[in-house]
């Protein structure tokens, strides 16, 4: 089962890829002592990483869920047809990733809203497809919430320097621009309550929009992380950044922040590219964490 049910929210995993990002643990997350991936290595392989080939095994997955009469997507994956020169995993896919959600019973003109954690080449490429020879919202009735911070950062129009480097090259112009100009987005700062049940928080680091979706309904909790932790390594070394993190120290402090929410709270913590079950419980273990329970999710 790829869906579960949250107080008055229904959740379904959609899953884009999953599989090698052709990145080894020690490129990913340089930070990260080598012994850790042999240490955890009984819970960490196969689902996380492939000790064999000595590369990390993430997923490309959307969350989608229902809410107060409302269809939400959360994130929207690499998308079809992108020119990623810089990020060639992700370079003209064709993927089944409209077909899943017709399988989930959603038509692209059913999303009500959708939401990028932040504007990373993995996280809005389904904002758009290609119609003819130019980039359209994927999906028409949708208001699209993005970080104001994020969109500011990476519109090459402001001249920012990334520490993804190229990484992102196009990706403002065919998968954010195309929906600005559409007026389907919603640029937001500091917070966006969306419904009883949800609310978007900044959770800045990775980048400098980065955000969390807080799910709170009835005695359920649930925190949409984003990139906030790449692999569940992150859960146990919690100061371990990935390499693509704009601001190492925030990105620390902010994972410490709502990983100890988390345990407090016991919430469900849902990053976007776990595979296995997707996601875990957590609770405090001295200084760190430990995995409480897995996501009651389907291993995929």
């Amino acid at each position: 089962m790829q869906d579960i049910v949250l107080g008055d929210v229904s959740l379904t995993r959609i899953v884009e890829y999953y599989g090698s990002v052709e990145l080894a643990p020690a490129t990913f997350f340089p930070e990260a002592p080598a012994r850790a991936w042999h240490e955890h290595r009984a819970w960490l392989a196969p689902d996380f990483v492939d000790p064999d080939a000595n590369v990390c095994v993430s997923a490309i997955q959307t969350w989608l869920l229902r809410s107060e009469g409302r269809t939400i997507l959360v994130d929207t994956g690499v998308g079809n047809h992108k020119e990623r020169p810089y990020s060639p995993v992700w370079s003209r896919l064709d993927t089944d990733f409209l077909g899943e959600l017709a399988r989930a019973g959603v038509r692209p003109e059913d999303i009500d809203l959708v939401i990028n954690t932040h504007l990373h080449v993995d996280h809005v490429g389904w904002n758009t497809r290609l119609d003819g020879r130019a980039w359209v919202p994927t999906f028409p009735n949708a208001t699209y919430l993005m970080p104001r911070r994020d969109f500011d950062f990476w519109n090459p129009a402001n001249g920012h320097t990334a520490r993804l480097g190229r990484g992102n090259q196009n990706v403002f112009e065919d998968s954010v621009a195309p929906v600005h100009e559409a007026g389907q987005a919603l640029l937001w700062d500091d917070g966006h309550t969306i419904d009883a049940n949800l609310r978007l928080e900044l959770a800045p680091g990775h980048t400098p929009g980065s955000s969390v979706l807080a799910l709170a309904s009835g005695t359920d909790r649930a925190l949409f992380v984003g990139d906030l932790l790449h692999t569940p390594l992150q859960f146990v070394a919690p100061d371990t950044n990935s390499c693509f993190c704009e601001d190492p120290a925030a990105a620390r402090a902010t994972r410490r922040r709502l990983l100890g929410r988390a345990s407090d709270t016991n919430s469900l913590v849902l990053p976007a590219h776990l595979g296995g079950h997707g996601g875990a419980e957590v609770v405090r273990d001295g200084d760190t964490f430990a995995i409480k329970a897995w996501a009651p999710f389907a291993r995929i």
